[in-house]
């Protein structure tokens, strides 16, 4: 219950942004739906809606805060988050387990695959 009220909160902050913040800030949330956090993310959202917040009050062009690529920009932000370190996780564990079983010598014991 708390995180749905906390959801909604966020959504008629993001309600409230210029109209370019809160394109912007919709095609983070979608990206976030298929590719993020999931469970657990509304304090990620939270985040998202004081940076777009501070930025529209500061005048930030939306290209100053993603730079030029917004993928990167979203994956180093979802990392800044427990929920999102499961990705990090996996990729490490996926690019040992293929480097193993390719036979590179990566200096690294991961015993988990």
């Amino acid at each position: 219950m708390e995180d749905k009220r906390r959801y909604r909160q966020y959504k008629a902050r993001t309600e409230q942004l210029p109209e370019n913040c809160r394109t912007t800030v919709e095609a983070l949330e979608r990206y976030l739906i298929h590719f993020g956090p999931g469970d657990g993310a509304v304090s990620m959202y939270e985040d998202l809606a004081d940076l777009f917040e501070q930025s529209a009050a500061n005048g930030t062009p939306i290209r100053e805060i993603f730079g030029e690529d917004p993928v990167e920009f979203v994956e180093a932000f979802v990392q800044n988050y427990p929920v999102g370190q499961w990705r990090t996780r996996e990729r490490n564990r996926l690019t040992s387990a293929i480097e193993r079983a390719a036979g590179e010598d990566t200096g690294k014991e991961d015993r988990t695959v």
